[in-house]
């Protein structure tokens, strides 16, 4: 079992009974998934198969390359052409991906002072924006061609953004204090 889900197990599922003064351990917000999408905009096949392939070592799961839905001349895009790829991970992959991320990839970041408190959307989801994918230790930068930025949601059974940012604190999420 990893360790992120461990902690859930032994710390955040006691912590936050008694803090949400709840009797049912299964009410007990949880994590549901953790959502990692790369918009690549309309670039050439060589940079999407190496985009997808660090996407992919990044989540430990293979991506899948997601395609446009409408035609859209101003930005010369076609329906059907490749825009991005996105990894959805539930179980011990999340948790594995949640405690990289925590641990290794955000502390990596200049000058970090934590991520913003303010990407809750009011039913308990989060989401944080990346502005490069070498910040992961498993992707070496002098391989790199294209630095690409990513988001990433995490979807939880929270009730609210309260529950939700407690969740996450108590998980080890570094907030910024503003």
């Amino acid at each position: 079992m990893s360790t992120m889900k461990e902690k859930y197990k032994d710390e955040v599922v006691p912590a936050l009974k008694e803090k949400l003064s709840l009797t049912n351990p299964l009410t007990v917000p949880r994590v549901a998934k953790v959502v990692v999408n790369m918009g690549t905009g309309a670039v050439d096949k060589d940079t999407l198969k190496q985009l997808t392939e660090e996407l992919a070592t990044i989540t430990g799961q293979k991506a899948q390359v997601t395609k446009a839905r409408k035609s859209i001349s101003n930005f010369k895009l076609r329906e059907g052409m490749s825009i991005g790829a996105k990894v959805t991970l539930r179980h011990n992959r999340m948790y594995d991906f949640l405690d990289r991320l925590i641990n290794a990839a955000l502390p990596r970041i200049r000058d970090f002072r934590g991520v913003s408190a303010t990407g809750f959307d009011g039913q308990g989801n989060y989401t944080l924006g990346l502005k490069e994918q070498t910040i992961f230790p498993e992707i070496d930068p002098n391989h790199t061609g294209a630095v690409q930025g990513m988001n990433i949601t995490i979807v939880t059974t929270a009730k609210s953004a309260d529950d939700a940012r407690e969740l996450l604190t108590l998980m080890g999420m570094p907030f910024a204090t503003n």
